[in-house]
């Protein structure tokens, strides 16, 4: 029996002895001769969108990083120089020419989970809601539920657990859950965004140089 011979093009088209062949969803060799045209212009459309998303996305990536390090050379030189730092104790910068037109902003997000204390606050919460009436608070009421209902990944939602630490709630037992829910904190890291601003005059409000395809 004869060997097969592969070999494999960039355009996702297999050469099989010396015949054209592109593999299916589930794997398996069909023949280039069999694939409709449509499917084929479609093949074709979707390599080349890929082909320059993976390359805008390498530099966006060295953009970044480019960045990042010119801001960090910048942060070391004024502090080498001058002994003084940009930015707040978090890590927050502002960086602004001169004309007021352009700026750049390094914002630091803390990265939260939340300790064994959060449980304690649920127990403590839920003597609450069993005492107060149905009619009552049904605003907390239904936040409570969706903080603690967990998500597809099963965690907490934690946009809720701090919606409920801005309610001002008497009750002594509240305010016990709420000091739980505080000590189980746990910032577990941070992540840095970098934005771009410019405008064209000073009276001007900013607008956000945008690198997201979805609202340039």
């Amino acid at each position: 029996m004869e060997a097969a011979i592969l070999e494999e093009r960039t355009d996702g088209v297999t050469l099989i002895n010396g015949k054209e062949y592109v593999t299916d969803a589930k794997g398996k060799f069909v023949p280039l001769s069999l694939v409709k045209p449509q499917h084929k212009l479609e093949d074709e459309t979707v390599r080349k969108i890929i082909d320059f998303a993976i390359d805008l996305n390498g530099q966006i990536a060295r953009f970044r990083g480019h960045t990042m390090t010119d801001l960090g050379s910048l942060d070391a030189l004024i502090a080498q120089e001058y002994g003084a730092k940009i930015g707040g104790a978090k890590g927050n910068r502002t960086y602004q020419t001169i004309d007021g037109l352009m700026k750049v902003q390094v914002q630091v997000a803390e990265q939260i989970d939340f300790g064994s204390e959060l449980q304690v606050a649920k127990s403590i919460i839920d003597e609450c809601l069993t005492e107060w009436s149905a009619d009552s608070r049904a605003e907390i009421q239904s936040i409570i539920t969706r903080a603690f209902n967990t998500d597809k990944e099963g965690k907490i939602n934690r946009a809720e657990i701090f919606m409920l630490l801005r309610h001002q709630i008497d009750d002594p037992r509240w305010q016990r859950a709420m000091d739980a829910i505080r000590d189980a904190m746990r910032v577990t890291g941070s992540k840095e965004y970098v934005r771009f601003y410019q405008r064209k005059t000073i009276g001007e409000a900013w607008q956000a140089v945008t690198i997201d395809m979805a609202k340039a």
